[in-house]
Order: structure tokens, then sequence, then C-alpha cells
């Protein structure tokens, strides 16, 4: 099938870089060719026929933003067939050929559906928490660990002052990549992921064991899927309140801001190889960054391409913070 136009959406939680790749979609799109469509607010904007034409200049200046200048929402009708369907039937209408969707997960597995019923989608990987199958790298994931890294210096020269445990709730309900790599990065003295069970009375055991040694302040960086921030606070002040030990939990403020200089060129790489996938005819996959190289992983393959936290870098933060 010849493309002469596609639509672009961002869906599920907002990240650094959609931006940039809502205007890498259009301004690459145009380049070859094609007229693009902007879905707003996700799949909730095909069942309510919310969308509006997109060109280069109305793109321009907003590879800087934070967001999403199409918005995103949930929508519960697109779960169901009868909302896929009319969501197909919207597209149609507008004459989209092809869909790219920049999201997580949950906005992937929307796409695969729409494609199940003819038509063809690229997904651009967009969430923070860098846990999407099909590629080592999701847009947004290197602003957000810069993010929480410029709070966790501002929190450490608190902790040094008052001699306490800090400990940080970050975001990483299912995957500890940001914990990790911000541990990692500011020399915290351990991290907590859900990929890694422990028990608070462990981490409370190497808290004292480390203020035996005379370290009077530590940072513990807590993903918030392997406990809550407050539970492992809360017990260490009952069971040893000599440790002094507070919370801060960043919070959304891990979602927004510029993208980093990372974030903004890979979402133009990704864009660029979206457009190229629909063009060639080979879409119904998941754009991504394997072993350095930008691919595309067709939907039926990508469970069997899930990338995990790096099991050196887990055991060297516990190694470089005792």
């Amino acid at each position: 099938m010849m493309i002469q136009k596609i639509g672009v959406l961002t869906s599920g939680g907002d990240a650094p870089g959609m931006n940039a790749a809502i205007r890498g979609v259009t301004r690459y799109g145009t380049y070859k060719g094609l007229a693009v469509e902007g879905i707003c607010r996700g799949y909730d904007g095909l069942i309510d026929k919310d969308s509006t034409p997109l060109n280069r200049r109305s793109v321009g200046a907003i590879i800087h933003r934070g967001g999403t200048v199409l918005k995103t929402a949930r929508c519960e009708e697109f779960k169901t067939k009868e909302g896929r369907l009319k969501a197909l039937e919207f597209l149609r209408s507008k004459n989209v050929d092809a869909l790219v969707v920049i999201g997580g997960d949950g906005s992937m597995k929307g796409a695969q559906a729409l494609s199940a019923l003819g038509m063809p989608t690229v997904v651009i990987p967009g969430t923070i928490d860098n846990d999407m199958p099909g590629t080592e790298y999701t847009l947004g994931f290197d602003t957000a660990v810069n993010t929480v890294l410029v709070a966790v210096n501002k929190i450490r020269d608190s902790a040094f002052s008052h001699d306490r445990v800090a400990f940080v709730e970050v975001m990483g309900r299912h995957a500890g990549f940001i914990a990790l790599e911000v541990g990692i990065s500011c020399g915290a003295e351990m991290v907590l992921v859900p990929e890694k069970e422990v028990s608070m009375q462990t981490v409370t055991d190497k808290l004292v064991e480390s203020h035996k040694q005379w370290k009077r302040n530590s940072i513990v960086i807590v993903a918030e899927g392997a406990m809550r921030g407050s539970d492992i606070c809360n017990y260490v002040k009952e069971h040893q309140p000599d440790l002094n030990p507070n919370l801060t939990v960043i919070g959304y403020l891990q979602r927004g801001g510029a993208p980093t200089a990372y974030d903004a060129k890979m979402a133009g790489l990704f864009s660029q190889k979206a457009v190229e996938t629909l063009l060639a005819g080979r879409g119904d996959g998941v754009v991504g960054l394997i072993d350095n190289k930008i691919t595309v992983t067709p939907y039926n393959e990508v469970d069997s391409c899930r990338f995990s936290i790096d099991e050196n870098e887990y055991d060297l933060v516990q190694a470089l913070g005792k």
C-alpha cells in the first residue's frame, strides 16, 4: 500500500523527548512527502475524533519542551472491540494510512490492536522507566535520571550537615533502571530495586554497619516498586532512631522538564526510523536501541526481547557504597 498520510499520537505517562519525537515524525514525514495528522489526547482522541494537521511550522520551537503538545490521556473505551473499531473508522475518515504511537508498554498494546485491524503502526518508546520490551533505551530516561541526580546532590548536602540517612524514592514500579543509574552516578550507599528483594531489617543492618565505620550520613535510593519510601524510613526510625533518617519523594518532577541532549537526539533518530519503516511497508513493530543500533522489533517478538538492570552495576553500587 502506498502511504501518503501518517498519524502521530502520544499515549500513557508523559516523558521528556515526546515533543522532540512529534517534531521528528512531522518534519521527517514532510521531508519524505507525507501529510501528517496529529491525534490529540492519545487513543481518547481517536474515539472523540480530536485531531489537527501538523506541518513543519506547527511543530517549531517544541523540541526543548517537556510534556507533549498533543496531550495524553487514558482511554478505557479503546480497550473494547467497539472502541478500537471506532478509532479505526476515524483514522480512515482522515485518510490516515499508518500511525506512529509514542509511549510505553500499554501504548504499544494499543498500537498492536490497531495493527491487527489493518492499520499499520510503529511505536516509538517513550517512558522514563526505561522498561519497554524491544529496546534497551526509552525516550525520557536520561532526562529523568539527570533530574533526580540534581535533586540527590542537593539532598546529600543536608544529609552531611545533619549526619542523617536520606532515603530518596524515585519512580520505577516494575523496574529499577532510574534508581540504579542515579545510585551509581551519585555514589549512593544503597539502591533498592524491584528486581532484588531485600528486607527492611537487612537495609537497617547495613546502615548500622556503615555507621559503625564512622560513616555518619548515607544516601539510599528507593525505586517505588521495591518498597515504599515511607515504610523503610519509618522502620529505620523505629528500630535505629540514631540513624536520623528522613525521606524525599521526587515524584512527578522526574517526568517534566526539557529533554537532555541525548533524549532529544534519540527522539530524532527514532522518528526517522519509524517513518522509514512505514514507508518500506514494514510497520507493526517497536523502534528501539539494541546493541547501540536502532532497530525495529515486530510486535510478536518483543516479549522475547526484554532487558533487565545491569547486574554488575547493581553489585558495584553496593561495593562502592560501603
